[in-house]
C-alpha cells in the first residue's frame, strides 16, 4: 500500500509518523508531501531570508524521508500564505497521482493554523479529482479514491477521534526522526518551551491510555467522496 502524509509544513507529520513507521513494517511504501516551503518557521531567526529558510526546511524534511526510505515531494507554496488556486490544485492532484496514494494522512478541518485548514480543504477536493480523468497533470489518475484520515490538531480544539493505532514500539524512533527537523526543535523550545519529545509523548500517552496501550496516535476519517472505506487500512 502507498501511504502518504500530505501536510502544510515540514514537521506536521508529527501526529502520524508513528503510524507510518508501523505501516512500513507491514511492507507499505511511504511518501511525504508538503504544500508550503516552511519558510515561516524561524522564530529564532526572524531576519533569515525566505529562500534560506525554505532551503533549510527542505533539507531537513529530505533527510527524514531518506532515513526511512520514503519519497518526498515539496510543492513549495509561500508559508503562511497558502491559498486555493488552480496552480495549487493541479500540483496536489499530480502529487497524489505520483505517489499512487492509497492511504492519506492530512490535517483536521479545525486547527490553529490557516495553512493547515486550507490543506485539509485542498486535499478533500484534490483527492477526489486525483482518481478522475478530467484534470490533466501528466500523471495517470489513481485507480481508486484513497482512504483519508485526519490527524489530531495542536491546541484546545475538540477532536472526535474514531481510530487509534498502537505506536508504543515506534515512539522513540518517531521522536528521533522528528528531531532531524533541527530548526524546528530550536524554534519550539524558544516559542513553546517544549521540543518534539514533550510534544509527542504527552498526547501519545494520553491517547495510549484511551486505547489500552502505552502510546497511540488517533485519527478521524475525512467525510469525503470515497475517503471512508468499508475495510481496515490502518496498521
Amino acid at each position: 500500500m502507498h501511504v502518504v502524509s500530505i501536510m502544510a509544513h515540514q514537521d506536521d507529520e508529527m501526529r502520524c509518523l508513528g503510524t507510518m513507521l508501523k505501516c512500513a513494517e507491514r511492507g507499505d511504501l511511504l511518501h511525504f508531501i508538503t504544500v508550503t516551503d516552511g519558510s515561516g518557521g524561524f522564530v529564532q531567526r526572524p531576519d533569515i531570508s525566505r529562500e534560506e529558510a525554505a532551503r533549510i526546511r527542505h533539507e531537513e524534511m529530505s533527510a527524514l524521508a531518506s532515513a526511512i526510505g520514503a519519497e518526498y515531494i515539496n510543492i513549495r507554496q509561500h508559508d503562511e500564505f497558502l491559498y486555493d488556486t488552480p496552480e495549487v490544485r493541479y500540483a496536489i492532484v499530480d502529487a497524489l497521482r505520483r505517489t499512487k496514494a492509497e492511504l492519506v494522512f492530512t490535517h483536521y478541518k479545525e486547527d490553529y493554523n490557516r495553512d493547515h485548514t486550507m490543506t485539509y480543504e485542498l486535499v478533500r477536493h484534490c483527492a477526489m479529482h486525483a482518481c478522475l480523468p478530467m484534470m490533466k497533470t501528466g500523471t495517470p489518475p489513481l485507480k481508486a479514491h484513497p482512504a483519508i484520515f485526519c490527524v489530531e490538531p495542536h491546541g484546545p480544539i475538540p477532536f472526535p477521534a474514531t481510530h487509534f493505532v498502537d505506536i508504543t514500539q515506534y515512539e522513540d524512533r518517531k521522536i528521533a526522526l522528528l528531531k532531524m527537523h533541527v530548526s524546528q526543535e530550536t524554534a519550539m523550545q524558544m516559542a513553546l518551551n517544549s521540543g518534539f519529545d514533550k510534544l509527542c509523548r504527552k498526547p501519545d500517552a494520553y491517547w495510549g491510555e484511551k486505547a489500552g496501550c502505552e502510546y497511540a496516535e488517533c485519527f478521524v476519517g475525512m467525510p469525503a467522496r470515497g475517503a471512508i472505506k468499508p475495510y481496515n487500512v490502518l496498521p
